[in-house]
């Protein structure tokens, strides 16, 4: 073979290699799947939606905003929370690991009606 056919062999076979790799890459990105985000709004003194539906083992992210004061998200029995600030987006991960309807709340205050202010989580198989 001269010295120009093994460059251009060398070329081929480099953009072969890399294609391929490419491929195994792109391939593995799309075999994950995409987590659902689960968008909550807060406001004095409600969370809408109020009930949100989940399946066990199943990763979501829940984003939480807020339009009026500083809140709280907890969700004592996942051991998670949150803050959400006004005009802020907050992003929290979660993977529900059991079954049930289970109750999140706000645990900052936030005015007279806070302790009323919460909602359902209900986790299926």
């Amino acid at each position: 073979m001269t010295s120009n056919r093994k460059a251009f062999a060398t070329v081929m076979m480099s953009a072969v290699l890399a294609l391929s790799g490419f491929a195994v890459y792109v391939a593995a990105q799309s075999a994950e799947p995409k987590e659902k985000v689960i968008r909550i709004s807060a406001k004095k003194f409600n969370y809408t939606p109020g009930e949100v539906q989940l399946k066990k083992g199943v990763p979501v992210i829940l984003e939480f905003k807020t339009m009026d004061v500083v809140m709280g998200f907890n969700l004592p029995d996942f051991n998670v929370r949150a803050d959400m600030v006004p005009g802020k987006t907050t992003r929290l991960r979660l993977v529900p690991d059991k079954t049930g309807t289970f109750v999140f709340l706000c645990d900052v205050f936030c005015g007279t009606g806070h302790e009323e202010m919460n909602g359902k989580l209900v986790v299926s198989d």
